[in-house]
C-alpha cells in the first residue's frame, strides 16, 4: 500500500483527491490522520509557489513520504487578479467564508455584469518518495455575481457563475458530484492524474 499525505487538514479536500486519483494500492491520509504537524508560512506570490512550500514541508515532516499539496483561489478581472493568493485571508488574517465573500461584493458594488470575469485557479504538486515533482494546473471560468446563492460549497462559491452552467446557477447551487466534475480543482486533479500515470 502506497501512502499520500494530503498536505491538508481538510478532510474534505482528502475525499475528493481520493475519488479523483482512485490508483490501485493507494491510500491519501491527511497530515492530522498521519500525526504530523506541518504548517509553514506560504508567503510565496504564486499559486505554485504556495504548493511548493506546503509540499516540502509535509515531505520533510513525513520522513519522505509521498506528498501532495494544493494553493488554490479566486482570480477577479476587475481587481487586476486579487484575491488571488490570498483568497482566504482577503479581509484579513482571521476571516471567514462570510467575510471575505461580504469585502468582494463591496469591492465589485459598481462593476458590471461584463466586467465581473472572474477564475478559480488551483494548482497542485506531487512529490514523489524519492524527491520526483509533479505539477498540475486546473482553472473554471466565469463571473462574480451581486448576491449569494445556494448552501454547499464553501469560500466563494455561492457568489461563482461558472460559464459551464447555462442555466445561471452559483457553484454552491450544485451537487458536490457535480462540482467536482467541472471545478478547478477537478480539472487539476484530472490534469494530475493523466500526468502521474505516464
Amino acid at each position: 500500500m502506497k501512502t499520500v499525505v494530503i498536505a491538508s487538514n481538510n478532510a474534505h479536500k482528502a475525499q475528493e483527491i481520493a475519488e479523483a486519483l482512485d490508483f490501485p494500492g493507494w491510500e491519501f491520509r491527511t497530515l492530522r490522520q498521519m500525526g504530523i504537524e506541518s504548517d509553514p508560512a506560504e508567503d510565496a506570490e504564486t499559486f505554485l509557489g504556495n504548493a511548493r512550500i506546503k509540499a516540502y514541508a509535509a515531505h520533510e515532516a513525513s520522513g519522505g513520504k509521498a506528498v501532495l499539496a494544493d494553493d488554490s483561489g479566486l482570480e477577479v478581472d476587475a481587481l487586476d487578479g486579487a484575491p488571488g493568493v490570498f483568497s482566504a485571508r482577503y479581509a484579513g488574517e482571521d476571516a471567514d467564508d462570510a467575510r471575505n465573500n461580504a469585502k468582494l461584493l463591496e469591492a465589485l458594488a459598481d462593476v458590471p455584469d461584463d466586467r465581473r470575469t472572474a477564475r478559480f485557479v488551483c494548482t497542485l504538486v506531487f512529490v514523489d518518495e524519492d524527491g520526483t515533482e509533479t505539477i498540475a494546473k486546473g482553472t473554471i471560468e466565469g463571473r462574480i455575481a451581486h448576491e449569494e446563492r445556494g448552501g454547499g460549497g464553501f469560500g466563494y462559491d455561492p457568489l461563482f457563475l461558472p460559464d459551464v452552467f447555462a442555466d445561471g446557477r452559483t457553484l454552491a447551487e450544485a451537487s458536490s458530484q457535480e462540482k467536482n466534475s467541472v471545478s478547478h480543482r477537478g480539472n487539476a486533479l484530472r490534469a494530475l492524474r493523466e500526468a502521474l500515470k505516464k
